[in-house]
């Protein structure tokens, strides 16, 4: 990659960070018309990514990027393969769309501005994870999906619905994200490389490592909550909260898919074991039938697509953890097909809830004649969804069962899955393109009329590509499918099936599941009942499981807090020095490093003996004072004979600061001591003094064991030979000790002193209030 090419790819992944600053002020200059400005960003990035098509076909790996922490061999570095470049092209070109369509969606809304800059912030944290070469940045781009995600999802934040959406989809992937951030680094530990692309080459080395299965395990924690598989998939129909265009992107291209990226990416590292061939398509086949039937029993729109896009993740990781090449290529062809069919899907079910004021699949009909374009993006979109010819989805179909068909029971377990869900969701697709625009027309909230080109131009895009890529197969493989394929399974591999079908046993299969569908169509409102009385009959679910998690959690908070914090100072404090003196005490009695008892010199001069014993005598004077404020003074004594010392042992710096300390120590407390209303005496009974006195005498000689093994070992001169060679010569300044504190930690000595000026701060604006508190009063 030339330099001129990695400074525009660089520049792409930041454009729409870029366009989030703008968009709230170009939305409040040319209203919802803003859109088609802003949407030349997704498009530019789709066309530069787009250039890099000829040399991903011909099987080459484009890297790049720049160094960050060269030290930790950390970089801004991206990898654009057949995988990445898949994911790249669908997340900028669906995003163009979602851009204008959210223009005419949320046309008038105050808030637009701001949700074109969320929308975009989403875009580009999207494409720097899915090609994110190094470790660091995926984790970073993994956590921006889900923060960005929770302002989407969150959006209409005056109702509590969409705050409670919008929380639940933070903490279930953000919780996720911690356990991918766990995998990552046990990832470095078993490879010692922190780039996908260096991991490619270490499958061997992960598969026989022993951290195998805990490294599955965490990966899969971050995969299965971001992709809402089983039983983490009531996040993501709860999400249908956010206004239409979120939704729509969110299933088709971008955050919902990113777990099933990841599984993808790391199929040719971590792929082929037992383990991953039985836990990703057993959960995968599991997450299939529940959102299938779960999808069947709604009757709001947007609920029975959310529903089978859950259905469709466990589909794709399924078919991913199968470990077959025809399994490769299914998913790569479905992961195409369902981002197409699904988007413009979404964005019909929003378009007829902009245009008739509802979203209830029984309050609608008859709404071909007045929305024709609608109906007939809704019809393409369906059709391909349900996997009919020459669209799309009959390719990624018929892939499907080509794949999976086999004599064997696991075989047979699969593809029974695979029929009853596609079968299901045949279902749903026909309903939500046909029952909304056939039959009687119903009275709606608001007078029916096709929306503006905003509106129906994503969607009627959207369902014609199923249509035309799935005509021009051949060119559709050699371009991106295969490619695709290739990055999944590690290796070369080309995808050939076409549009015509061929006899045997997945047209079979496929015919089945289309009269499965019908049937299902044809009696939607009994499947719909005996889909409830399931649900009503199973009662509790993983839904109402998060909520008594984080009720639990909750009380569990309030609890800790009682009891670490119950608002008494002598406990914090008691436990705090506990807690040192253990600390101290504890390491050299479990490893046996007690310091060597000291020698006591033979010749201590006079005046030293003199300054130990007054601080010995200021010691007994704390403990027989008669009240506190004679204990303060008295303990004084201690700071001012170490004052004492350091002057003694040439050090006229530190003595002074300590006596500039001691002093007013002593000042302020004796101070704060008359201002309080306290006893005179401490009347402690005996039993409540012991404890203490053992801890502070812990703390005591645990100080003093540290203090003797550190003097006993070999003093490293380093920082002492650096100070002394430089000081006059970086600094210019002879004092070694105000040279250290004013320029080489210049930085933290004015953080102490901003700390102390806010201190200060502080405590005058009390006074000030306090005083003007009784003057009012005196008023």
């Amino acid at each position: 990659m030339t330099p001129d090419t990695m400074g525009l790819t660089f520049l792409a992944f930041c454009l729409p960070f870029l366009g989030a600053l703008v968009a709230p002020a170009l939305t409040r200059l040319l209203g919802h018309n803003a859109a088609w400005p802003l949407a030349l960003i997704p498009l530019a990035v789709f066309l530069h990514f787009l250039g890099f098509n000829a040399e991903v076909a011909r099987g080459e790996i484009v890297t790049g990027g720049y160094a960050w922490v060269p030290s930790y061999n950390v970089s801004f570095s991206w990898l654009i393969d057949g995988l990445s470049l898949a994911f790249l092209l669908l997340i900028s070109g669906i995003g163009t769309l979602i851009v204008l369509y959210a223009g005419g969606y949320l046309k008038g809304h105050r808030h637009q501005g701001r949700f074109f800059s969320f929308i975009l912030m989403f875009m580009g944290s999207m494409l720097g994870l899915v090609a994110s070469d190094s470790f660091l940045m995926l984790f970073v781009f993994w956590e921006l999906t889900s923060i960005t995600s929770f302002l989407l999802i969150g959006f209409d934040h005056a109702r509590e619905a969409s705050r409670r959406a919008a929380l639940q989809a933070l903490i279930v992937t953000g919780g996720g994200g911690l356990f991918l951030l766990a995998g990552l680094l046990l990832l470095w530990n078993v490879t010692d490389v922190t780039q996908l692309s260096l991991l490619m080459s270490f499958g061997a080395e992960v598969r026989a490592s022993p951290f195998y299965l805990p490294l599955l395990f965490l990966i899969l924690g971050g995969a299965f909550t971001k992709s809402a598989q089983f039983p983490f998939h009531f996040w993501l129909p709860n999400a249908m909260e956010a206004p239409t265009p979120v939704s729509a992107y969110l299933h088709s291209a971008t955050m919902v898919k990113a777990g099933v990226y990841l599984l993808m990416r790391l199929n040719p590292v971590m792929g082929g074991t037992p383990a991953w061939e039985t836990i990703l398509p057993a959960f995968g086949g599991l997450t299939l039938l529940v959102g299938a039937v779960l999808a069947i029993r709604q009757t709001d729109l947007k609920l029975m697509l959310a529903y089978t896009t859950v259905a469709s993740l466990g589909l794709l990781v399924m078919l991913t953890g199968f470990g077959s090449e025809y399994a490769v290529a299914a998913a790569a062809l479905y992961l195409v097909a369902h981002s197409l069919f699904k988007g413009a899907l979404f964005m019909v079910a929003g378009l007829i809830d902009h245009e008739t004021g509802t979203r209830d699949i029984t309050k609608l009909g008859g709404l071909r004649g007045a929305m024709p374009v609608t109906f007939l993006a809704a019809l393409l979109a369906a059709l391909s969804m349900a996997g009919l010819p020459p669209f799309f989805g009959f390719l990624a179909k018929e892939e499907i069962y080509v794949a999976l068909a086999g004599g064997s029971l696991r075989a047979i377990a699969f593809t029974a899955a695979a029929v009853i869900g596609n079968g299901l969701m045949f279902a749903v697709a026909f309903a939500v393109a046909l029952k909304p625009f056939i039959g009687a027309r119903v009275e709606t909230p608001k007078h029916p009329h096709e929306g503006p080109a905003l509106l129906w131009i994503g969607p009627m895009l959207l369902a014609v590509k199923g249509l035309v890529i799935g005509i021009f197969s051949a060119v559709t493989h050699a371009l991106l499918t295969s490619p695709l394929a290739s990055a999944i399974a590690g290796k070369p591999q080309t995808v050939t099936i076409s549009a015509i079908p061929h006899v045997g046993a997945a047209l079979l299969l496929s015919a089945l599941t289309v009269a499965f569908g019908i049937v299902v169509f044809l009696v939607l409102d009994k499947a719909r009942a005996a889909a409830n009385r399931l649900v009503e009959d199973i009662g509790w679910g993983p839904d109402r499981g998060f909520d008594q998690v984080m009720r639990g959690l909750v009380r569990a908070a309030v609890s800790v807090n009682r009891l670490t914090q119950p608002g008494r100072m002598e406990i914090y404090m008691t436990a705090t020095f506990a807690v040192v003196a253990l600390a101290l005490l504890v390491p050299p009695a479990v490893y046996g490093e007690w310091p060597r008892a000291p020698v006591w010199p033979a010749n201590i001069p006079f005046h030293e003996l003199a300054v130990m014993l007054l601080a010995v005598l200021g010691i007994g004077a704390v403990l027989a004072a008669n009240n506190r404020l004679t204990a303060i003074v008295a303990l004084g004594i201690q700071g001012f004979c170490v004052a004492l010392l350091f002057l003694l042992f040439g050090a006229p710096d530190l003595a002074f600061t300590q006596f500039m300390i001691e002093t007013l120590s002593v000042v302020i407390l004796a101070l704060a001591m008359t201002r309080l209303k306290l006893t005179p005496r401490d009347h402690r009974s005996l039993r409540e003094k012991i404890p203490d006195a053992v801890i502070a005498i812990a703390c005591g000689l645990g100080f003093a064991l540290y203090l003797l093994r550190v003097t006993q070992g070999r003093f490293d001169t380093a920082l002492t030979d650096f100070f002394n060679l430089y000081s006059k010569t970086i600094a210019h300044g002879a004092n070694v000790v105000n040279v250290i504190i004013v320029d080489f930690r210049g930085t933290d000595t004015l953080g102490e002193i901003a700390v102390v000026m806010v201190t200060g701060l502080a405590i005058l604006s009390i006074i000030r209030i306090r005083k003007g508190g009784k003057a009012g009063g005196e008023a």
